[in-house]
């Protein structure tokens, strides 16, 4: 079924948002960048390759569902944001209020989308 499927990836996105959030503060804390071979990248393609399967999904049911306060254009973006946020975690220089920003929305939405996918 499509929905398990979607909410086992969404609960993966939500996790690896949190993982992102706890290594920019261990980065900022030490000011030492990730190593890219070694920690960058491959936690970065982990949340591309999960990213590629949910984003598709996850718009095709917010097209069907039509689930309130929740739209393409916003599961859209919080893929690109979560790419984004998954390699300047590794980065202490990153912006902190933007860094932080980011991971918030991208928490809103993966909440809401589990909230909405409990109900079904």
């Amino acid at each position: 079924m499509e929905t398990n499927n979607l909410k086992k990836l969404t609960e993966q996105l939500y996790t690896f948002n949190n993982e992102a959030y706890e290594t920019f503060l261990k980065h900022r804390e030490t000011g030492e960048k990730g190593d890219f071979f070694k920690e960058v990248k491959p936690f970065a393609d982990q949340v591309k390759v999960c990213c590629d399967q949910w984003e598709p999904l996850a718009v095709k049911w917010s097209m069907q569902e039509k689930p309130k306060n929740l739209h393409p254009m916003q599961i859209r973006n919080t893929a690109e944001n979560i790419q984004m946020v998954s390699i300047r975690a590794f980065f202490p220089e990153s912006s902190l209020k933007r860094f932080n920003s980011h991971i918030q929305s991208i928490d809103f939405i993966l909440r809401r989308m589990l909230e909405e996918l409990a109900r079904e």
